[in-house]
């Protein structure tokens, strides 16, 4: 089973998510389209599911497995 994320954050360009099992994960904002046109405001707003990250002022969503895996949404691999 992956790892739960226990909280999400934005600062100095990466999203932050710190899973339940402590482990940590941070892509830079700018891998993914509708991120990188986002306010810090929009970025920092982060709903948690027991799967991923969506961000409702964006309509984005992440799943945890994807991120972990280097797939940051919208066809973007970085």
């Amino acid at each position: 089973m992956i790892d739960t994320p226990r909280s999400a954050g934005f600062r100095d360009g990466f999203i932050f998510v710190v899973l339940q099992s402590g482990a940590e994960l941070r892509f830079p904002a700018s891998a993914n389209p509708r991120l990188a046109a986002a306010t810090p405001a929009q970025l920092g707003n982060i709903e948690l599911s027991p799967f991923g990250l969506h961000w409702p002022d964006l309509d984005e969503d992440l799943s945890i497995r994807g991120i972990a895996q280097g797939d940051y949404g919208q066809g973007r691999k970085k």
